[in-house]
């Protein structure tokens, strides 16, 4: 029988059968045990509650000034600088918010209302180095029209990848999941 294969294998990893399959499918890693990985939908919720937190801000701190980065007639006119001004500060403030709440409670408070977290893909913290990438990269879906199309297109990779990431946490190496799934030991750093 030395030269046939044997027709028992022995379960050598760790977790269920079902993780041990998928954490095989293409030499990827396995997922924390329990935890429940984030739908497109209430990913997408999140970020709207982002939005709409950093937006009404920024509309209080510019006294209404802000949505000069929306203005058509400003973009075509000579003051076109007061436009891109505004947009500036609109990504600035964004970025600044994504990343300072991940590294503070390793979510945005969108994702906080909606219990979710963003943790690294073996469920540990995420780094300050993969929070900057993270929320430059977020900055794309603040574009208006290029919006659109990269939030369908998300979505849709969210739902045929079997670890719902975008190709922001592909890039960055995160996971984002519902906050109290995660083992205890993985949530120590979330707040």
């Amino acid at each position: 029988m030395s030269d046939h294969d044997s027709p028992i294998q022995l379960n050598v990893g760790g977790g269920t059968l079902a993780k041990q399959i998928v954490s095989s499918q293409d030499d990827h890693w396995s997922l924390p045990d329990g935890a429940i990985l984030a739908s497109g939908v209430r990913r997408l919720a999140s970020f709207t509650v982002d939005v709409v937190i950093v937006t009404t801000i920024l509309m209080v701190i510019t006294g209404g000034r802000v949505i000069d980065a929306w203005n058509l007639t400003l973009w075509s006119s000579a003051d076109f600088d007061h436009s891109l001004a505004q947009v500036f500060v609109i990504l600035a403030a964004h970025w600044l918010y994504w990343r300072l709440t991940g590294v503070t409670y390793s979510r945005s408070l969108g994702q906080r209302m909606l219990g979710l977290a963003v943790v690294a893909e073996d469920g540990s913290g995420m780094t300050s180095q993969m929070w900057d990438a993270r929320a430059l990269r977020k900055l794309l879906y603040l574009v208006p029209v290029l919006n659109l199309y990269l939030g369908a297109y998300e979505l849709a990779r969210i739902s045929q990848r079997h670890t719902h990431q975008t190709n922001v946490d592909l890039k960055v190496g995160s996971i984002v999941v519902h906050a109290d799934s995660l083992p205890p030991a993985n949530r120590r750093h979330i707040k």
